[in-house]
């Protein structure tokens, strides 16, 4: 499986972005999205199942919307009233089976990772 991100950019706080994950290869289950500030370790920000359940981090919840279309095998999220701190490289990730065991917030879950796009908010 290979997944393409894409989507980032600069852009102002308070301004939006889309980010795009395109899957090719195979089908995939669980979608996520982490993301790597600067000088940090890379982080969880949301995860959506296959069926459409969502989960996010502290981080973005209620600024974030992680979707899916499972007939494009594509994921995206919205990214809204960004702000300096949201400024990282994002990167998807996803799980080749419907287990959903273990932790969803871990890198360990996920079975591939596309390369990350860059997100910068400027103040």
């Amino acid at each position: 499986v290979q997944l393409q991100a894409s989507g980032g950019g600069l852009v102002q706080a308070g301004g939006s972005l889309r980010l795009s994950c395109a899957a090719s290869g195979r089908n995939t289950y669980s979608m996520g999205w982490f993301r790597q500030s600067p000088g940090k370790k890379r982080e969880f920000a949301a995860t959506i199942r296959y069926s459409g359940n969502t989960y996010y981090a502290d981080s973005v919840k209620g600024r974030a919307t992680i979707s899916r279309d499972n007939a494009k095998n594509t994921m995206y999220l919205q990214m809204d009233s960004l702000k300096p701190e949201d400024t990282a490289v994002y990167y998807c990730a996803a799980k080749r089976s419907p287990d959903y065991s273990g932790p969803y917030y871990s890198e360990t879950f996920y079975d591939y990772w596309g390369q990350g796009t860059l997100v910068t908010v400027s103040s």
